[in-house]
Order: C-alpha cells, then structure tokens, then sequence
C-alpha cells in the first residue's frame, strides 16, 4: 500500500516559522512533522509515500534526500509552479497513486488512528472513501447519518452549510437530523476515485468527498479517544510534545 502526505500548504497560521521554512519540517521533540509522519505510516508497513510540495519545496526535498526519507521511499509531486490544495494535489499524484487502495493524511497532523481498524472498516463498508473522524471541537465539521455516512458539511462559526447534489437535508433540519464531527485528514481511498473526479486545477478534497457522496459511499471512522492533535499554529506545538514523545 501506498500513501501521500500533503506538505504543499502555505502555513499561514504558522508564522513566523513559515516566513522561512515549510511547516511539515516545524520540530516536534527533535522530529519534524513530516519525519513523525513518515514513521507513523511505517508502523503499518506503508513504506511508500508521495509527498507534495510547493512553499519552501527545496527544504523539503532536501530533507528527504539526507535522510533517506526516514527509511522510507519517498516520491516528490512537485507542485512549485502553483499550489494546488488538497483535492488538486492528490490528482496531480494520480500517476504516483494508481492501482491499488492508498491512504492520505496532512503533514501538520500527528495522530495514533490506527489505520489496519480504519482499512478494515473501509472493506467491510466498500466505500470509494473511508476517512477518520472525532468528536473534538472544531467550527468546520462533516455531518453523518445514523449509518455514518456523509451527507454535508458545516462552518459552525458563519453558519454555511454544503450538501451533496439533491440532498434532502437542509440548512434548517440538518443539525436535527445528522451528526457533527471533526475532520482527522487520515483518508483511505479506493482506486477508482481518480476516474470519479470532476474538479480540475485547485481544489480542496471537501469539494469532491461532497460532490461524490450522493453516488457513492464516502463513510466517517470514529476514532474519538486517539491521541491527535492539529499542529496548526505555533502554540500547538508544546500541547503536541506532551502528547508525542
């Protein structure tokens, strides 16, 4: 098996360390987020992985190349010409990808989802997508059916609510009727989701998992109680070393 870790972000809210560096190389405990990631992945024998790059792209490729990527072996999808988000970057990999299930996750996320009960899940749901959720706070969440399947999406803090193509919930009996919970950015995709995507250029992946999900099973794992943490900002990163030793 195969993975992508999406280190091609700009890091804005990570100033002022991403002025001069990428944020998937921001230290934890002597480790940057991109080597614990490579060896979180490890721990289940994907040994395997693209990494995409844009802000900084020199540092990043050059880390991987004096470590030996950690013991791994490390594919670049070079995205230096333009930032392409998420969505757009895993399409820009589909060559690097194809053939087989693979798992993405994002470089400033650390986490102990344990990814053999997430692929399990994936199989026995036979779902397109299968990704990791919690019920941490966050204002932008994914909305679940009973049967943890998608069906929207919602920013808490503006009230924007997105559906999938005629979808019978709506803005006012949403909150009623599905469940909100955190986004982990630990996906499992089927291979076939390179035929499906209609998107092209910049894109993020909410764009497809919501344009997808009326045809197709895109599903929520709920992994609440893991260890994880979004190192988003510079002050996430002590909250992290408690956490990931």
């Amino acid at each position: 098996m195969k993975a992508m870790i999406f280190a091609a972000g700009l890091g804005t809210r990570f100033k002022p360390w991403t002025d001069h560096h990428p944020k998937a190389l921001a230290m934890v405990n002597g480790k940057s987020l991109l080597q614990r990631n490579i060896e979180y992945l490890q721990q289940y024998g994907i040994r395997e992985v693209v990494v995409n790059v844009h802000h900084f792209a020199d540092q990043i490729i050059t880390a991987v190349e004096n470590s030996g990527g950690w013991g791994s072996a490390v594919m670049i999808s070079n995205e230096s010409n333009e930032v392409l988000e998420t969505g757009g970057g895993l399409l820009k990999a589909a060559s690097l990808l194809k053939g087989s299930p693979f798992i993405t996750i994002n470089a400033d996320v650390l986490t102990e989802l344990d990814l053999n009960k997430l692929m399990q899940f994936h199989e026995q749901e036979q779902a397109l997508i299968s990704f990791g959720i919690t019920d941490r706070k966050s204002t932008r969440n994914f909305l679940f059916d009973e049967n943890s399947r998608l069906q929207g999406w919602v920013n808490l803090a503006t009230g924007q609510f997105r559906f999938p193509p005629g979808s019978v919930y709506t803005a006012e009996n949403a909150m009623d009727q599905l469940t909100p919970k955190a986004y982990s950015t630990v996906v499992v995709f089927s291979p076939e989701i390179f035929s499906l995507i209609k998107q092209e250029g910049k894109f993020s992946l909410v764009d497809v998992y919501l344009d997808l999900a009326a045809d197709h099973k895109i599903m929520g794992f709920d992994h609440s109680g893991d260890r994880f943490i979004d190192v988003g900002k510079p002050e996430s990163v002590a909250q992290a070393e408690k956490l990931f030793k």
